[in-house]
């Protein structure tokens, strides 16, 4: 009897270590597996400027300046940034709405849009001071010149029946201004996930005074405008 219990004391002591064994090796896999995901071959390496950034220092500043004359470097028209600005009245009666469009927005940017809330009060729509009923997002810097590029080379292109955009969208002072009926065109946007098709307005901010110049800037960037027309300026009566 005293042979079999030390026997079978024997048979338990290997088990009960091989068991914290395959415990170390499944959490040393899991480790590695998580390392090898984090590295990239960009691992260590700075991130490269926008390039149409590089290309509005390199090519279209000195195009501007030898268009225009201008002598002063200050002078040369500058994007200065990008908002986007999404209204969903749809979001009086159903708010819930309102968090996809948010969601959308910061996909489409890659940056967190504001809830934008009505500032008086509507009877005859429904609408409270205070309810919010949209969302915006202002662009500046790298990402602005990101969006702007992926803008141009990608989601124009997919807008259905695309001949232009329009030039007569200039506000007088160097600001250009556009409307986009669905938020498909943006190939970050899966068509299974969306809710509703919901369009948005985007305004392209310039440092240039006149209508003329921003258009200059903004036609050298790529930015494809229907035809040959130029935009209305208003000319100064000579006194």
């Amino acid at each position: 009897m005293a042979d079999e219990k030390q026997d079978k004391k024997q048979d338990k002591k290997p088990k009960a270590a091989a068991q914290p064994k395959q415990e170390k090796k499944s959490k040393g896999g899991k480790q590695k597996e998580a390392a090898a995901l984090r590295e990239h071959t960009g691992v260590g390496l700075p991130v490269p400027e926008a390039r149409l950034r590089v290309h509005y220092q390199k090519v279209v500043r000195a195009a501007l300046s030898k268009q225009f004359a201008l002598k002063n470097v200050h002078q040369i028209p500058n994007l200065t940034k990008i908002v986007l600005n999404v209204g969903f009245g749809e979001a009086i009666k159903q708010p819930k709405l309102l968090d996809s469009v948010v969601e959308e927005l910061g996909i489409i940017t890659g940056q967190r849009p504001v809830r934008k809330k009505a500032k008086k009060s509507i009877a005859n729509y429904g609408l409270r001071q205070g309810q919010e009923i949209g969302a915006s997002v202002t662009l500046r810097g790298a990402r602005m010149w990101e969006f702007l590029d992926r803008f141009i080379t990608v989601a124009v292109p997919r807008i259905r029946d695309f001949r232009g955009l329009s030039t007569r969208s200039f506000d007088g002072r160097g600001n250009y201004s556009l409307g986009v009926k669905e938020q498909m065109i943006f190939p970050e946007i899966n068509y299974d996930s969306v809710d509703q098709i919901h369009g948005m307005d985007i305004t392209f901010v310039t440092t240039a005074e006149k209508d003329d110049q921003a258009m200059a800037l903004l036609r050298e960037l790529g930015m494809p405008f229907r035809g040959e027309d130029k935009p209305i300026v208003v000319q100064q009566q000579a006194q």
